[in-house]
């Protein structure tokens, strides 16, 4: 009687205890009725990240239970790096700070890149709106209409970039590294808007970035035909640009074709990742990833995406983890290389 008393009463406390932490997953302890939770973009204001994200925004609150009020705001600097170090030294791990940055910088710390404190590795990953299509494009402008023609170009064409971990600064090296392409790259630059304006006013040639960010925020010059996009730095054509080559066509080595898949095509999976600080709870990190995903799927964040060019191929957070973790396997003697060619 006394052992069935004990099993009785084991139970009913296995059973409350099991009770609470469904509720503290599910957010039914009400943490954040009443909140505002800050979502940091790592570029600047009008351009892709940050149209992402202010998307993203508008309709994340209504599947994060007690509705708190959402906060976009830009962290600008070092190609990401000043957001990144903030993300995993100052910013509080209490779920109310969410990091947007660009998946490049993982490669960077790898690489042993100045600057960087972080660690890629220990990031609490939300997922990413979608997979980027890396592609040229180059001012009609420029002279230069084609890749055969950017091949032909005889001073180096003008690309601008925010810095090492950058897209924009990591493609345009890796096309030049793999395939010879005549390219300067500038650096410096806050975000994909002021490379625009900059190329708009003859500053720069072009940009290499996601197709789904220049049909988005360059779409009237390219309809226009003042862009040209030129080349795709993605194993596959994107459906959009079926006559635009692919620069994996014009590697002529094995070593250049791994410098595309390491310093493009795996990175571009993982390019606008959303992630959380380390130490974040665990729950809560359960509940914004379930949040992220549902608002992802949401009609009317679907509705106003497809209005606004804005591609969604929602990936999870646990795949995003699965292939940051993956980048710190590249061997050493490949990672050294790797950096010769990115870090400048």
């Amino acid at each position: 009687m006394l052992k069935r008393l004990i099993g009785l009463l084991v139970l009913t406390l296995a059973t409350v205890s099991y009770a609470e932490l469904g509720r503290a997953a599910s957010g039914d302890d009400g943490f954040y009725k009443g909140k505002t939770i800050r979502l940091i973009v790592a570029f600047s204001a009008g351009g892709g990240f940050d149209t992402y994200s202010r998307t993203i925004a508008r309709h994340l609150s209504k599947h994060i239970p007690g509705n708190p009020t959402i906060v976009v705001e830009n962290m600008t600097g070092a190609g990401g790096i000043i957001h990144a170090n903030f993300m995993y030294l100052q910013a509080k791990p209490d779920g109310l700070i969410i990091g947007n940055n660009i998946g490049g910088l993982f490669l960077q710390q790898i690489m042993g890149a100045k600057g960087i404190e972080f660690d890629g590795k220990k990031f609490e990953y939300l997922g990413v709106p979608g997979s980027d299509h890396i592609a040229c494009g180059i001012t009609k402008a420029s002279g230069v209409t084609s890749v055969e023609k950017w091949f032909a170009a005889k001073e180096p064409v003008k690309f601008g970039g925010v810095g090492p971990g950058g897209t924009a600064s990591d493609v345009a090296r890796a096309l030049q590294a793999a395939l010879g392409l005549p390219i300067k790259v500038i650096d410096g630059y806050k975000g994909t808007a002021d490379i625009r304006l900059a190329a708009e006013s003859g500053e720069l040639a072009g940009v290499c970035i996601a197709w789904e960010s220049l049909k988005t925020t360059w779409r009237k010059a390219i309809e226009s035909g003042d862009v040209n996009i030129v080349v795709q730095a993605m194993p596959k054509k994107h459906p959009d640009l079926t006559k635009v080559p692919l620069a994996i066509d014009y590697a002529k080595t094995e070593e250049a074709r791994r410098l595309l898949k390491y310093g493009v095509h795996d990175t571009a999976v993982i390019t606008r990742p959303y992630f959380l600080p380390p130490g974040t709870p665990k729950a809560r990190v359960q509940l914004l990833r379930k949040a992220f995903a549902d608002t992802l799927k949401d009609r009317e964040l679907l509705a106003e995406a497809k209005k606004a060019n804005l591609e969604i191929e929602y990936v999870s957070g646990e795949d995003v983890d699965a292939v940051v973790q993956g980048l710190y396997k590249i061997e050493p003697a490949f990672v050294a290389k790797l950096k010769q060619v990115l870090v400048p």
